[in-house]
């Protein structure tokens, strides 16, 4: 898709039926925007159609240096209208959750409801310790971001793949289905780190919007054993978004909370069509 000014965002669309409930998905960090196949068999039995997009330094989409959280909104509009969708559903995994509330936010009169995975809560919040459960990794990659480009980008020239930043569970959960993120990981990262910059350079600054602003509502589900996003943003986002419903899931990790994805596309089934 031609966004102008040699802008271009590459858009996936599958099963392009409009008697289908469109769920945008708004990947994770880094990840491509390929739509979540494990969840093609329970999406295809509840009659939802995935729509998304590699976000901006990834895959087929043009980087946008500064791009903030927020940007999500416009990239929505734009493909939605694009294809005709007058109001959706949005998810997101880890970092995709704050782009998917974003969308919620600032479109209120099209998206109808709204998923965060794993979801990561706004950097500098008053009454989140939003640093505290994150593996060493984790939280060295995102205090890197918060000095700056220049600091993330010396940062990720070293950086190497840390296990320990994945629970027990979660490595379980990659030999099964959920092997799947090898096939958004690799080519996230084949041009660089440069998604992965922006992304996290993003995570720790304003939104461009408030998590309090989304109307429509909200399901939270959260792994009590996430060493990546720690759950305490889940709480702190139930906390803060007015029609948010959390689930909990104590044996959990950031990725085998995936697990579960298919009871939140079920309840999608019922909150965005009621």
């Amino acid at each position: 898709m031609d966004l102008g000014d040699d802008c271009r965002l590459h858009v996936y669309d599958r099963v392009a039926d409009a008697d289908r409930l469109t769920v945008f998905w708004h990947h994770g960090t880094p990840n491509i925007g390929t739509p979540p196949a494990p969840l093609f068999p329970a999406s295809d039995r509840l009659g939802i159609r995935w729509v998304s997009y590699d976000r901006p330094g990834y895959g087929g989409s043009t980087p946008v240096p500064g791009r903030n959280v927020s940007s999500a909104a416009e990239y929505v509009r734009r493909v939605a209208d694009a294809l005709g969708i007058d109001r959706f559903a949005v998810m997101g995994h880890s970092g995709g959750g704050s782009h998917a509330l974003a969308c919620a936010a600032l479109l209120p009169d099209r998206v109808l409801a709204a998923v965060s995975v794993s979801g990561i809560a706004p950097y500098g919040a008053e009454d989140l310790d939003w640093f505290a459960g994150m593996s060493t990794s984790g939280e060295a990659s995102l205090r890197a971001a918060v000095a700056g480009r220049a600091a993330k980008e010396r940062h990720e020239a070293t950086a190497e793949y840390d296990p320990e930043m994945f629970a027990p569970v979660d490595h379980a959960a990659f030999t099964g289905e959920w092997s799947w993120f090898d096939s958004v990981v690799g080519p996230a990262l084949e041009n660089g780190p440069g998604g992965l910059i922006d992304d996290d350079l993003a995570y720790v600054a304003p939104w461009g919007c408030d998590p309090a602003q989304v109307t429509a509502p909200v399901l939270l589900m959260h792994g009590g054993q996430d060493r990546v996003v720690p759950s305490s943003h889940g709480e702190w986002l139930a906390r803060h978004c007015p029609r948010a419903e959390l689930r909990r899931y104590p044996e959990d990790g950031h990725i085998s909370v995936l697990h579960s994805a298919t009871d939140a596309l079920e309840w999608l089934g019922v909150n965005a069509t009621s």
